[in-house]
């Protein structure tokens, strides 16, 4: 086995070994392959790695880590915090010791980097999967015996609405809207306050040529004080809740994620804005929706959401 360092001229390969594997659940795109791992300026390179067998010239299985390394003034994250953005192997090649020797080069170069924690997945805006999607016992088991251990779980939800136009809510006080192109550093600046775990892919949002068209806010006495994330086909960056498109007969669209400003919740404002989302969507002639990666099942519940796919997450972190 030959074990190279990743590439643009694997991302095919990566594509058809993907599509063997998960296509009927996961089917996966150059698109979304090229702008998590070769575009995303966090993908540490000294680890990732191609495994391939040279009798053959098959390319075996594959693994992407990652570090905090983009040079952003308003956003920064923990140099000891690292991410196994993705790790797969073909089955033809599994039980043979490939897998375990890609994970082992990946924490070494995350380690040479002084990280100290590895998560699964959740590698911020450019993730694939937010944890190792179930069910999976077999992987679960896999990741247990290397040191790995259970953290949250999360969800993908979905409906399908037949509705002619989903109803725009009517909310006393607070309207709801599509942001505007030239309100984008007020909108960061919201983001920064209210929501800074969001503001990194904000402002990406924006550098990857974002119009406005993405975001629904909540609006009272003339101020944002609310916004939920919508994601169609024309997205500049695919989003986790749009990359299972090719599942659907017509077009899918995503939601979230959301917030409002602690000051204003409980009064019903996040829900309202879910069904500004929801109405946005379907006057653009979308019925299929997915919301990802959340715990909130109930909630979406009110609206007629269902869980779809369920995502555990898993980390590993270093004795010191």
């Amino acid at each position: 086995m030959r074990y190279e360092p990743l590439t643009a001229l694997h991302i095919g390969e990566i594509k058809m070994m993907w599509n063997e594997v998960w296509g009927d659940r996961f089917p996966m795109r150059e698109r979304i392959l090229e702008q998590n791992m070769l575009e995303d300026p966090n993908l540490l390179r000294s680890g990732a790695w191609a495994a391939r067998d040279e009798a053959t010239g098959q390319l075996a299985g594959y693994v992407a880590a990652k570090m905090w390394q983009d040079d952003v003034a308003e956003v920064s994250y923990s140099a000891s915090l690292g991410w196994i953005h993705m790790l797969l192997v073909a089955p033809a090649y599994r039980e043979r010791g490939v897998g375990s020797r890609l994970l082992l080069m990946a924490e070494k170069a995350l380690r040479e980097q002084g990280v100290k924690e590895i998560q699964l997945g959740k590698d911020l805006h450019r993730r694939v999967f937010p944890g190792v999607p179930e069910p999976d016992l077999e992987t679960v088991a896999w990741l247990e015996r290397r040191g790995y251990t259970r953290e949250s779980h999360v969800v993908d939800l979905y409906r399908y609405f037949q509705e002619d136009l989903a109803a725009f809510p009517e909310v006393e006080g607070v309207s709801f809207r599509m942001l505007q192109d030239e309100e984008a550093s007020t909108f960061n600046r919201f983001m920064q306050r209210c929501f800074p775990q969001w503001l990194y892919q904000t402002l990406a949002y924006w550098q990857q040529g974002g119009s406005g068209r993405e975001f629904v806010v909540a609006e009272k006495d003339g101020e944002i004080i609310g916004f939920c994330r919508i994601n169609d086909a024309q997205v500049p960056l695919l989003a986790q809740n749009v990359y299972w498109a090719p599942l659907f007969p017509g077009e899918l669209g995503g939601i979230g994620p959301l917030g409002i400003d602690e000051t204003y919740r409980g009064h019903g404002y996040g829900l309202a804005i879910v069904q500004a989302a929801v109405h946005y969507l379907h006057a653009r002639g979308i019925r299929h929706m997915v919301i990802d990666t959340t715990p909130y099942v109930d909630f979406y519940g009110k609206l007629g959401f269902k869980t779809w796919r369920s995502y555990v997450a898993f980390c590993k972190r270093e004795r010191i």
